[in-house]
């Protein structure tokens, strides 16, 4: 048996071709975690598995070739139950050429100390996690909260069609794209979404990618 890593192929295909079209300097950064909160087996909440960059184009073929025999990833040595698995992915796309400036400067504070096991692999892809290119979208989660009676008091607070709703497992992610906020809210939309109930992490964050594997859940746009 393997793992399975995309649960509904239609709503992952579908996800893909709705992302932004990248610029020649940008990519997709990918992160598959497995979470002690969806397994205890798990020790960590956040330990990576696997992670890495990737064009609109390769993002299916390279889910796909995580989905190896069951039990070849581990955790302390110990095999990661399905059930642990996560897929995230970078909503706002990363700048190449920003992270390569910046992978040079860690590099070469790194090297000016005695070698403390660092990977410049791994090292590279960090800098290329941070390294935001353009926000286009701003995430808001919201965790353990009525559906019906948030996205009431969100269309409150900002126009409905600069809005896309991700359903997780705990919840859901408000997807707000910038450039489509009407004027009328851009001093406020801000704040007022934020201090709403059961807003958790804000920002440019990874977020569960739908049709893809949360916990034993399948994400999906509402």
């Amino acid at each position: 048996m393997n793992y399975q890593i995309i649960r509904d192929e239609t709503l992952f295909r579908n996800f893909i071709e709705w992302l932004p079209a990248l610029k020649p300097n940008e990519t997709y950064y990918v992160s598959l975690l497995a979470r002690s909160k969806y397994h205890e087996a798990v020790g960590s909440d956040k330990a990576q598995v696997k992670r890495f960059t990737s064009s609109k184009e390769f993002i299916y073929d390279k889910v796909k070739q995580l989905e190896c025999e069951l039990g070849t990833y581990k955790y302390k040595g110990v095999g990661i139950p399905q059930e642990a698995l996560a897929l995230y992915i970078s909503l706002n796309p990363r700048d190449m050429e920003r992270a390569s400036k910046n992978a040079l400067i860690r590099f070469a504070e790194l090297i000016t100390r005695e070698y403390n096991g660092y990977n410049p692999h791994q090292e590279v892809l960090s800098e290329i996690q941070k390294a935001c290119s353009r926000k286009i979208y701003f995430d808001l989660d919201f965790d353990k909260v009525d559906l019906t009676g948030t996205l009431a008091r969100i269309k409150q607070h900002i126009n409905e069609d600069c809005l896309t709703m991700l359903k997780t497992r705990g919840g859901f992610h408000l997807l707000v794209e910038l450039a489509k906020i009407d004027k009328q809210y851009n001093k406020t939309w801000h704040q007022s979404l934020s201090q709403l109930e059961g807003c958790d992490v804000k920002g440019d964050n990874l977020i569960p990618v739908p049709g893809c594997t949360q916990g034993g859940f399948t994400p999906f746009f509402i």
